[in-house]
């Protein structure tokens, strides 16, 4: 007997209780889409993970950051000049597995609207070179990067977070607001760049529809939305340096003069280029070229520190691989956890097959018998048994690809929309082949004993 005249048989004898193989269908239906909708969802908490990371600087992204020395160099601590700006440049110079470097120096100051009464708030200041905005995954809305040129010149420029710019230009559109002035201190900067607004796509969501009840919620993107930029040699001349001001960080001694103060940066440069790469950071944070080879570049990292340092691990690396983990462990379990309650269906749905086609072996016991009577093997009649069921497995799982579809819908309306389900195809194969194996195994049985019938007593069956 053909194959193709076996398959054919299986259908009609499917198609002939209709009912029956529905019933026995109905728990491959539930497994099958159960399966997807729960793949669906974990990928969904995977890329939303991968993507908030990411807008927060990504895996690449790693903070050097001081610490006390082991016990063992305790005694040699005063050896080591700290976390300097001398490090960033032995980093950039020598750690070719290091693609971006980003020093930063900080002071509190308020800051404000040049000519007009408006919002004054303090503000965290920020001294650094281009690669921060590269590093931070910085997107511009408005204007420009600092450049390299304003750090050699020690510019009067400033970038300011798209919150910050909104406060002190309420009105305004960020567009208009480039080359207006700011007040850091009495210090006027010129605003050449306002960055993109920052938000999750819950946060969006949420505004959007004018809510205002989740605001008190944690906001991973207030940091980004809030910062104020300018070039690192500006911060360090106007408000650290002893050329221009002996007065520490945070005092209110300023020039009260709004023409911005010039500052010969050229013919003070010998005196204070020592003091410059001795400055110690208030962070250095750097970005591997390539996650391909992470520990490798922690390793460079480390080699390069040691010799600047003297010898004194007070520092350390901060990254975000335990963050990471952390999310993959919980997004794994996620997907085990579902998998084996879906798994546990299509078993469920398999026994079902393999009790109906019991039953119907029962009631052909007397058609079986003619066919082996007329020529047909027990192979044959085990092979109609085994398509009986596979096929029974494949109409579930079509369905249940069908009914998975409406499921994810439903998902998509009660997630989080930074985790919105995704349909998986690497999913939905998975599961049609889990059900045509759940079908196959529930056939075994019931065609070993229909293969295994005698053709006399088949006959002489009522």
């Amino acid at each position: 007997m053909s194959l193709l005249v076996v398959f054919q048989i299986g259908i009609r004898e499917v198609a002939a209780h209709k009912f029956r193989s529905v019933l026995s269908m109905l728990g491959i239906v539930l497994g099958v889409s159960s399966l997807i909708a729960t793949m669906a969802l974990t990928r969904g908490m995977e890329e939303g993970t991968r993507t908030f990371m990411q807008q927060l600087g990504g895996l690449e992204l790693v903070t050097i950051a001081e610490k006390n020395p082991s016990s063992l160099k305790m005694d040699f601590a005063n050896l080591s000049p700290g976390l300097t700006l001398r490090d960033a440049q032995v980093i950039r110079e020598s750690a070719s597995l290091i693609s971006h470097v980003s020093p930063e120096i900080a002071i509190n100051s308020l800051v404000s609207s040049f000519g007009q009464s408006g919002t004054r708030e303090r503000r965290m200041i920020r001294g650094i070179y281009p690669d921060h905005f590269v590093i931070r995954m910085h997107q511009i809305g408005a204007g420009r990067f600092l450049s390299d040129l304003d750090v050699q010149r020690g510019a009067r420029c400033v970038v300011l977070g798209n919150t910050v710019a909104t406060q002190l230009w309420p009105e305004a559109s960020i567009e208009s607001l480039i080359g207006k002035t700011v007040l850091i201190g009495t210090s006027p900067f010129e605003v050449v760049g306002v960055l993109d607004f920052y938000q999750s796509e819950e946060q969006g969501r949420i505004r959007r529809s004018g809510k205002t009840s989740m605001r008190w919620k944690w906001d991973p993107f207030r940091i980004k939305n809030e910062t104020v930029l300018i070039p690192f040699t500006t911060l360090f001349h106007e408000f650290r340096s002893g050329v221009v001001s002996d007065e520490k960080p945070n005092s209110n001694k300023r020039n009260d003069s709004t023409e911005p103060k010039k500052t010969n940066v050229t013919t003070e440069s010998s005196k204070t280029n020592e003091s410059i790469d001795s400055i110690e950071l208030e962070a250095l944070i750097v970005r591997v070229r390539d996650l391909e080879y992470f520990r490798p570049a922690l390793d460079q990292l480390r080699k390069l520190l040691d010799i600047t340092h003297r010898g004194v691990d007070d520092f350390d690396f901060e990254t975000r691989e335990d963050w990471f983990d952390r999310v993959e462990s919980s997004v794994r379990a996620a997907r085990l956890s579902g998998g084996l309650i879906s798994a546990i269906s299509l078993i469920v749905g398999g026994i079902g097959i393999m009790n109906i086609m019991l039953a119907s072996i029962s009631e052909r016991v007397r058609e079986i018998g003619i066919r082996m009577a007329v020529g047909a093997r027990p192979r044959d009649i085990f092979l109609q048994i085994i398509t009986e069921g596979m096929f029974i497995s494949l109409i579930g799982a079509f369905l249940g690809i069908g009914a998975s579809l409406g499921l994810i819908e439903i998902l998509k309306l009660i997630s989080p929309t930074e985790n919105v389900p995704l349909l998986s195809w690497d999913g939905v194969l998975f599961s049609v082949v889990f059900a045509l194996l759940a079908g196959l195994l529930s056939g075994i049985y019931p065609g070993l004993k229909a293969a295994r019938l005698d053709p006399i007593s088949a006959l002489r069956y009522e």
